[in-house]
């Protein structure tokens, strides 16, 4: 198991599992459901990493939805893969659009997006490697620490 994951909650977690699939083409690997077929937890994988995803628990376990589209973080995946027909998948899929895709100053190419419920993403795939000086000199920030 990875180290750090991530758990999302959804008003219908049963939809966000078909659309995270159709989206972005992570892959069910657990769901446990309750007699009456109720979600009570899953898990989906996308490489080495995994995102579980939940229903709506107490107060301060909402969706996206329930709390006015405010998010108080965004999920990044990162591809090895054609990262403009990702975004078309995406797309086709009713993604939100927040960010077209954009090489940035630190190589990477990304997109961001926000998924039914409001959930905000944000994928992307390196596309040149950057030195450290080199994002320096492209930002005019100073950077300490560059992986």
């Amino acid at each position: 198991m990875p180290g750090f994951r991530s758990a999302l909650f959804y008003q219908d977690p049963k939809a966000a599992l078909a659309w995270l699939e159709k989206a972005f083409g992570l892959e069910l690997v657990m769901l446990l459901e309750d007699g009456d077929g109720t979600l009570v937890h899953s898990q989906m994988s996308f490489g080495d990493s995994y995102v579980m995803i939940g229903q709506e628990w107490s107060e301060d376990h909402k969706s996206p939805r329930s709390v006015g589209g405010k998010n108080t973080q965004t999920v990044n995946i990162q591809i090895d893969t054609d990262l403009d027909a990702h975004f078309e998948r995406a797309k086709a899929a009713g993604a939100v659009i927040d960010a077209e895709p954009e090489t940035q100053f630190y190589g990477d190419r990304t997109y961001r997006c926000r998924d039914p419920e409001g959930h905000i993403w944000t994928i992307s795939q390196t596309v040149s490697q950057v030195s450290r000086e080199e994002a320096e000199a492209a930002t005019g920030l100073k950077i300490t620490g560059w992986v």
